[in-house]
C-alpha cells in the first residue's frame, strides 16, 4: 500500500508543482473552482465477450449411408419437427423385412415347440417317458422361446435404424452450416448441419479473477454492442464457471433479456461490470471527485485542497484523503463535505488564508 500512495504523490507533484514559489503581492486572484459533492465508488470494468445461441447443436445421422435428399440450406429457418435431410432408405427396408420374417420364423418354431412341450408334460404326468426325454423337449421349447426374443430386438433395431435415415430439427432454429450435398456418403455421427435455436441469445466473456468474487447469478449486466453503438443491452448473470480457464480468468454467461433484433450469435458484446470501489486506504462507500489540479501534495505523503470561504473571501487549506486517481480524477475519502468550493487550478501558488475571487463565469451563483 506505502507503494502505492507513493505513486499517486509522485503523480500529484508532477502535475502541480512546477512552481512553489508564493507570490507576496496584495493582488486578490481569481481562481477556478468547483462545488463537490460526493459520489458513488462504484467502478465499472468492460469486457468484450461473443455471443451465441441459447440452443445450438450439431446434426447428424446414427446410422451411415447415402443422402438421398437435403431440404435445408444455410441460413434457412425451420420449425420442430421439421425433415432437414435423407438417407436412401432402400437398404434399411430390406433389413427390416429381413427382421420381420426372421420373427415370423420363430414365432412359427416356438408355437411348434410350445406344443411338443405340451405334449411331452401330458407324457410326463402319466410316465410314460423318460425324465431325459422330457428334460430335452423343454429346452427346445425355452430355446425357441429365446430366438423369439433376439429375433424381436432384430426388428426393433432395424425399424430405428429405418426411422435414424432421416433428421428431424430438434427445435425452432436457423441452420448455421451445411456440411453435406445429396449423393455423399456419410458415417453415422458425422456432421451434417450446425442449427443455433431462435429463442434467445446468451452473451460467454472470460473474467479476470479479481474481479469474479465481485458477481453472482442473478445479477444485472449493462450490455453493449460495437457493431450497433446506438444499442444498449442488458442482461443477467446465468452461469460462473468454477475453474479458470486462459490467463487464469473465469468463464461466465450472461442471459440477454434486451430485444434481439438484428443480434446473431458470433458478434462481438461488451459487458459492464460495475463492483464497490475500494481505496488504498480500505475505504467503502461514498468518495469525492476532483479534478488533478484541485490537489497539492503535502510533506509526508500528506495531500491538501484550498477550500473558498464565502464570508470571508478566502481559501484555506486543508488536507484531504486520497483514495485512487481513476480518469484523472483524484478520489477524496475525507478532509471536505458536500457544498464546499475548492480550488481546482493554480493551487501551488495559493496560500492560507488568501483573499480570492471566483472567476466571473461562476459569480452569478452566488448573487
Amino acid at each position: 500500500m506505502r507503494t502505492t500512495l507513493t505513486a499517486i504523490f509522485l503523480v500529484l507533484l508532477i502535475s502541480g508543482c512546477k512552481d512553489t514559489t508564493i507570490e507576496k503581492d496584495k493582488t486578490i486572484r481569481p481562481i477556478d473552482w468547483i462545488e463537490v459533492k460526493s459520489s458513488s465508488f462504484d467502478q465499472i470494468r468492460r469486457l468484450s465477450g461473443t455471443i451465441h445461441s441459447l440452443e445450438s447443436t450439431d446434426l447428424s445421422f446414427q446410422v451411415g449411408g447415402k443422402i438421398k435428399h437435403i431440404s435445408a440450406k444455410l441460413g434457412d429457418k425451420v420449425k420442430k419437427g421439421e425433415v432437414l435431410a435423407t438417407l436412401d432408405k432402400r437398404l434399411f427396408k430390406m433389413s427390416q423385412q429381413s427382421s420381420q420374417a426372421n420373427l415370423n420364423k420363430a414365432k412359427s418354431a416356438l408355437a411348434e415347440a410350445h406344443n411338443e412341450y405340451l405334449r411331452y408334460s401330458e407324457l410326463s404326468e402319466k410316465g410314460l417317458i423318460s425324465k431325459s426325454g422330457y428334460d430335452s423337449v423343454q429346452m427346445a421349447y425355452e430355446s425357441a422361446n429365446s430366438s423369439v426374443n433376439l429375433a424381436k430386438s432384430q426388428l426393433d433395431i432395424s425399424n430405428k435404424n429405418l426411422q435414424d435415415t432421416v433428421i428431424y430439427a430438434p427445435y425452432d432454429a436457423k441452420i448455421t452450416k451445411r456440411l453435406m450435398e445429396p449423393s455423399m456418403q456419410v458415417g453415422a455421427g458425422q456432421t451434417v448441419f450446425e442449427v443455433a435455436g431462435i429463442n434467445g441469445l446468451e452473451v460467454n466473456v472470460l473474467v479476470p479473477e479479481s474481479l469474479i468474487r465481485d458477481l453472482s447469478k442473478g445479477m444485472a449486466i449493462s450490455i453493449n454492442f460495437p457493431v450497433f453503438p446506438d444499442k444498449k443491452g442488458h442482461g443477467v448473470i446465468t452461469e460462473i464457471g468454477s475453474r479458470a480457464q486462459t490467463a487464469n480468468a473465469f468463464p461466465v454467461t450472461i442471459l440477454i433479456e434486451s430485444e434481439l433484433d438484428n443480434l446473431r450469435a458470433g458478434m462481438t458484446a461488451e459487458i459492464d461490470f460495475t463492483f464497490q470501489g475500494v481505496g488504498i486506504s480500505g475505504h467503502h462507500g461514498d468518495i469525492y471527485r476532483l479534478p488533478m489540479g484541485a490537489i497539492g501534495a503535502g510533506t509526508n505523503q500528506s495531500a491538501y485542497v484550498f477550500v473558498y470561504d464565502t464570508n470571508k473571501q478566502s481559501v484555506y487549506k486543508r488536507t484531504v484523503k486520497v483514495e485512487n486517481i481513476l480518469n484523472n480524477e483524484v478520489l477524496i475519502s475525507s478532509g471536505i463535505k458536500n457544498g464546499e468550493i475548492i480550488a481546482i487550478a493554480g493551487v501551488p501558488f495559493l496560500r492560507d488564508g488568501q483573499h480570492v475571487n471566483l472567476l466571473d463565469k461562476h459569480v452569478k451563483r452566488f448573487n
